[in-house]
């Protein structure tokens, strides 16, 4: 294939290393406090969100789409749920984010990150929370997976697409207290929250299909069991670089997962006080832009020629990544130009801007981590 090719060329042709680098501790920045925009803008382009069809559908047997992991074939056949969590002080603890199969990880506004977790077998979930607004770019992340986005709100240049997405939108009075609910224990914006039963009910009210297209390809390729990586280097501790909440991933040797860290602390689930823990890490470097307004970030989900790492199993390994275009599905290729396959499990993926790739960090031991940090 066209992209193949120059996958291909492209790795053999580049030699990425990423490193941790010693730089200043930023002042903490205190989230700003967005306007969930819903007026209409004239769009720069037509969006047409396909899925691209395929002569073979990737997802058969009984097994987890999103991790490679055994299901029961109904649950595997069905289109999984994504939703945008804040992940801000003010939004912790965060609920719901250890059940997820994939947790997406992209910068926002002013240094900070929001997450988008997915959920394959979704109508049994306790609460998640705290929802948040949508922006276009993790729109089209979730896309890539054909999920059923769940937000509250969003930034206005999400506003068009979203209109040819099944959505589940905080803002839309029909689904108040049907879907969406207010914790009255935590102040406004960071208290909305949903669980499974209030999703299927505002899945069912919107009318949307619950099974996946039967041309959808798979967003990953897995292994049919767990393996180490091939000319890996040793990746003890991992961090994608981020400035305000600093996570990083510790493996653990007895698990064989990445545990998650940020803010200084555990990043822990408050519906169980489980740690996020993860078989795979991504790390997915990004071209972006800022809007017109100065205030929001355009990051470009597409690209024929994308870096990154793929961990797993204590090993780091370098990688590409290509997405035709941003409405469509992308691919993660190993350094012979082959597709990457993940060892089963869960997955969390952090976008990195282009700019800030010199922060990335992977790390032999916990000694190399924390004398890199001081």
């Amino acid at each position: 294939m066209k992209h193949m090719k120059r996958a291909i060329a492209f790795a053999a042709a580049c030699c990425v290393v990423f490193s941790g680098c010693g730089r200043k501790e930023p002042e903490p920045v205190k989230e700003p406090e967005p306007t969930e925009f819903v007026g209409e803008i004239e769009p720069d382009t037509e969006f047409e969100l396909e899925i691209p069809t395929e002569t073979e559908p990737v997802i058969t047997g009984s097994v987890n789409p999103l991790t490679g992991e055994p299901m029961d074939e109904a649950l595997a056949a069905q289109r999984p749920v994504s939703c945008m969590i804040g992940n801000t002080t003010d939004a912790m603890p965060q609920y719901g984010t250890s059940a997820a199969d994939v947790l997406i990880e992209a910068p926002a506004e002013g240094g900070l990150t929001r997450l988008m977790t997915l959920y394959q077998d979704y109508a049994n979930l306790p609460s998640i929370m705290s929802v948040r607004s949508c922006r276009h770019y993790y729109a089209y992340l979730s896309n890539e997976f054909e999920a059923i986005y769940v937000h509250y709100g969003q930034a206005i240049y999400a506003t068009e697409m979203l209109k040819h997405l099944d959505d589940l939108n905080g803002l839309d009075g029909d689904l108040e207290n049907v879907t969406f609910m207010r914790d009255k224990s935590r102040k406004s914006p960071h208290n909305a929250f949903v669980n499974g039963e209030s999703i299927v009910a505002g899945i069912q009210k919107r009318g949307y299909r619950t099974e996946h297209a039967p041309t959808y390809k798979n967003r990953f390729s897995f292994t049919a069991e767990d393996r180490q990586l091939a000319g890996g280097v040793p990746a003890a501790v991992v961090e994608p670089g981020y400035l305000v909440n600093k996570p990083w991933f510790v493996y653990n040797e007895q698990t064989g997962l990445y545990e998650r860290y940020q803010y200084k602390a555990a990043h822990v689930d408050g519906n169980n006080g489980e740690q996020l823990a993860f078989k795979n890490v991504i790390f997915q470097v990004c071209d972006y832009k800022m809007e017109p307004d100065g205030k929001y970030l355009d990051v470009k989900t597409a690209s024929y020629s994308g870096t990154g790492k793929y961990i797993s199993n204590g090993q780091a390994m370098d990688i590409t990544w290509v997405k035709e275009v941003e409405d469509g599905i992308g691919t993660y290729y190993d350094a012979s130009g082959n597709e990457l396959e993940l060892n089963p499990g869960k997955t969390c993926i952090c976008i990195i801007l282009n700019d800030a790739e010199d922060k990335i960090g992977v790390y032999g031991s916990e000694e190399e981590f924390q004398a890199a940090r001081n």
